[in-house]
């Protein structure tokens, strides 16, 4: 834990220090969400009703603009090579940068959801239903991000195809999580969806840094 921290706080820090990208997440997350009901109208029950898969699809692409800068900084500056030659397991390292762009990223995301969501018109327990499911299921975005980021590391248009590889890979997530939020709406138990995010949730711990840092130690060695 030692040598961990350390790479957490410095990519939490260049994130705070640069600040463009996680403000430019928010800016389209609260942006795109207002948009909605100039859309759709002014019904309240409508809003109501589109609010979770609203806020879930939005939640996900906002947290897509700054996945190729994952592992590019580090890349174009030669950290990561050391990060390689550390003693320290590169799956371990990979997944702290996994936690560091959730922190700067998937978290703020969480937190300006409540004030959107009664925008939508959502409240009460189905609100609280929503935030527990954003934080089970933006920790899962960011980790399988990192696949994505790991696997496009140094290639042309790599933005373009990070879109292309982890979009199928977030549909449970959205399925879920909105699943969640809906069987609130309708007066049901949301026991099951929570279950199966908490299970992406446990896979995706278990196998993204694992697979991101192969990728990324293929991506060196090609360089």
């Amino acid at each position: 834990m030692s040598r961990l921290w350390p790479v957490l706080c410095r990519d939490v820090r260049l994130a705070m220090r640069q600040g463009t990208e996680s403000v430019t997440v928010i800016v389209f997350f609260v942006l795109t969400v207002v948009l909605f009901p100039f859309g759709l109208g002014p019904e309240a029950n409508l809003l109501a009703r589109v609010a979770p898969g609203v806020l879930w699809v939005v939640a996900l692409l906002a947290s897509m603009l700054s996945l190729d800068r994952l592992f590019s900084g580090d890349h174009d500056d030669g950290s990561l090579e050391l990060l390689i030659l550390s003693p320290v397991p590169l799956s371990l390292l990979v997944l702290v940068k996994a936690l560091a762009h959730w922190l700067t990223t998937g978290l703020p995301l969480v937190a300006v959801t409540p004030l959107l969501a009664l925008l939508l018109g959502l409240d009460g327990v189905a609100l609280g239903m929503l935030l527990l499911a954003m934080m089970l299921g933006t920790p899962i975005l960011s980790l399988i991000g990192m696949v994505g980021a790991a696997l496009t590391l140094g290639a042309r248009r790599g933005g373009v195809l990070l879109s292309l590889l982890v979009l199928p890979l977030y549909v449970p997530v959205l399925v879920f999580g909105v699943a969640a939020v809906d069987t609130v709406l309708v007066g049901q138990p949301s026991v099951s969806p929570l279950l199966m995010l908490g299970s992406l949730l446990c896979g995706a711990f278990a196998l993204c840094p694992w697979t991101a840092a192969v990728a990324v130690r293929q991506s060196i060695e090609d360089a």
